[in-house]
């Protein structure tokens, strides 16, 4: 919003029916408005929350929309959703494979209504596959692709909060495909479905480090590699405040600099990407730092 109150952005105008869900998809559609895009968000309750028993004002994802209940077990409820549809560039559908479609408002539906219309979906494994109508989280999704293996300490892995399935591969994700296809039905008048998976998304933001274990500069063991807590120039120290301080000096003029500000001369050390000496030289910054 301008400070006059009205929207501003490069979606200024696009149209966009949110069905309401949890997680990545409201963030997508946060992303989205934030960029100008009008959007309404079909609740189906008058207080949905977090889905986790916090109210509606704790859940700042919500912002920037207004939202209008609707009861999409009733057929009114279902021509109403139609009646919008008929009128947006986007619907975001937040639902299990074929719950939409068995609601009568899937892609095909709704494309007989409006073929520019994008149709946005989001879910956790695919629409189709072994676990398409499994239940899941983002901790499972990492899990599948290998990603939560490298995170956390050597003896186990650890959840790093909801941000890398749900918010990373999912509502990034959902956000560039909707952005696109909106460019392409304005260029060619032809709608088209964005189907994001949480899963696929995760595997794609690992790409780096599965081509890192592929040349062999990652090794398996959590805590031992340079961007995982593992290097000694890679990772957060506890102060003599009781508090943390972040190092992240990976190049070499940074390390260079690390070393003169914690008053250590680099002759009198080991290589700096000598992984054999990391543990010692951690315990050492652990000392200085504390």
């Amino acid at each position: 919003m301008s400070e006059t109150g009205k929207r501003s952005g490069p979606l200024v105008g696009v149209k966009i029916v949110e069905l309401a869900g949890i997680g990545p998809a409201p963030l997508c559609c946060a992303l989205l408005s934030d960029m100008g895009a009008d959007i309404l968000r079909i609740d189906r309750n008058t207080d949905p929350g977090l889905g986790l028993g916090q109210p509606v004002k704790a859940d700042i994802g919500r912002r920037g929309r207004h939202s209008v209940s609707v009861d999409l077990k009733h057929p009114k409820g279902i021509e109403t959703v139609k009646r919008l549809v008929a009128e947006a560039d986007v619907l975001i559908d937040p639902f299990r494979p074929g719950v939409t479609e068995k609601l009568g408002i899937g892609p095909d539906d709704c494309a007989a209504l409006n073929p520019k219309l994008v149709y946005g979906r989001m879910t956790g494994w695919g629409q189709d596959g072994p676990l398409e109508k499994v239940a899941g989280h983002d901790l499972n999704y990492l899990a599948i692709t290998g990603v939560l293996h490298a995170i956390g300490s050597p003896e186990l892995p650890l959840p790093p909060l909801n941000v890398v399935a749900d918010m990373g591969g999912g509502a990034m994700f959902l956000a560039v495909g909707i952005l696109s296809a909106v460019l392409e039905a304005r260029a060619s008048g032809k709608g088209q479905t964005v189907d994001v998976s949480m899963v696929e998304g995760s595997a794609y933001l690992g790409m780096v480090h599965y081509g890192l274990v592929s040349s062999g500069n990652w090794v398996h063991e959590r805590g031992a590699n340079f961007t995982d807590g593992g290097a000694h120039f890679y990772r957060c120290y506890r102060t003599k405040d009781d508090k943390f301080v972040s190092i992240a000096s990976i190049e070499a003029k940074f390390y260079a600099m690390l070393l003169d500000a914690i008053g250590l001369d680099a002759k009198d050390l080991p290589p700096q990407m000598d992984r054999s000496t990391w543990p010692e030289m951690s315990r050492r910054f652990e000392g200085i730092f504390a």
